[in-house]
């Protein structure tokens, strides 16, 4: 399988522009987050993700909102959101002539054919769920080992699986799931600059997740598991977690670090540490929302302002802490 030396767009921001109106270097940077300048590098143009806890590093670093990051139409001057969607569309045309659009419907249609889920198969070919789902999605190329690894993970000789998908690409069988993903990835590419969460249809085999959370008059979030307010698309790394919730961002404790419209993805089963985000449940529908730090001791506790808190833990107090593993503004 030829390769084709192009990074995938995954994450469109603006911290070149933030950084460099505040006279920042591409060294300091990377020097405050303790990553390479390759890597700045690659966040910069989009091709790397930043995890909550350095997307919060940077916010404080430039002196901006984590939303004020995103290219979105609501932040963005619309020649920045235009310039990313050109990019996407070029990036889009030159997998479209790679052929790997017709390897991605190819994969989807014998992979459903025999029953799989694309949990099974990126598992079984030691891929992530996001990796191969953007390889069935025709948006990233695939090298000969993972070819190979794909191949064994639908059972199939690697000769035999691409001469199945040319004959069902002569046959025209892959004309509908081809246009399907077309439409798939302009929503989800529109999503990307409208700063909205996508519901993912059923078939697309993603699963949605409840989202809770209304405010009391103490800037509490009371979960009620029994009425949620809506439901979201599950982020990847929550696929396989039976107990992950969502939760709307209905208070102001933690100032203005995040949007309104914020929702935050929960993963109970994580251990926080310094630095994340968590809900801190005070009853069994009561939680306070706050930032986790460590004291001279290594104590760990929590803040919160609007007013000023601090609220410390004891040992048996982790359980009730459930860690804020995604964001989505």
């Amino acid at each position: 399988m030829e390769k084709h030396d192009m990074e995938e767009i995954i994450f469109p921001n603006q911290i070149r522009m933030h950084r460099r109106l505040r006279g920042m270097s591409m060294q300091e940077l990377a020097d405050h987050l303790g990553v390479s300048l390759s890597a700045i590098s690659k966040i910069e143009k989009g091709y790397r993700r930043l995890n909550q806890e350095q997307l919060i590093q940077v916010a404080e670093l430039i002196d901006c909102s984590l939303q004020d990051l995103y290219v979105n139409e609501q932040n963005s001057q619309q020649d920045v959101v235009q310039a990313w969607k050109r990019e996407q569309e070029r990036r889009c045309k030159i997998n479209q002539n790679a052929g790997l659009k017709t390897l991605g419907a190819g994969l989807r249609h014998i992979r459903t054919d025999k029953g799989l889920t694309l949990i099974e198969v990126a598992e079984n070919a030691d891929m992530t769920l996001s990796v191969y789902h953007r390889i069935e999605m025709g948006q990233r190329e695939v090298s000969d080992k993972e070819y190979h690894n794909i191949a064994k993970a639908l059972s199939m000789p690697v000769e035999k699986l691409k001469a199945e998908i040319k004959k069902l690409e002569s046959d025209g069988v892959l004309e509908d799931i081809i246009e399907h993903n077309e439409t798939r990835y302009k929503l989800l590419n529109s999503s990307r600059y409208s700063n909205t969460a996508t519901p993912i249809e059923e078939n697309d085999e993603i699963a949605m997740l409840p989202v809770y959370g209304s405010s009391d008059a103490e800037g509490n979030i009371v979960i009620d598991k029994e009425n949620p307010v809506k439901e979201v698309a599950c982020p990847v790394q929550l696929q396989n977690k039976a107990e992950a919730y969502a939760v709307t961002l209905c208070t102001r404790r933690l100032g203005s670090l995040l949007p309104s419209r914020a929702i935050l993805f929960v993963d109970k089963t994580e251990v926080v540490s310094a630095g994340d985000i968590a809900l801190y449940y005070v009853s069994e529908t009561e939680t306070k929302l706050i930032s986790v730090r460590e004291d001279e001791n290594g104590q760990l506790y929590g803040l919160r302002w609007n007013p000023d808190e601090r609220t410390n833990f004891s040992n048996s107090d982790l359980t009730k802490i459930h860690k804020i593993v995604a964001i989505n503004l």
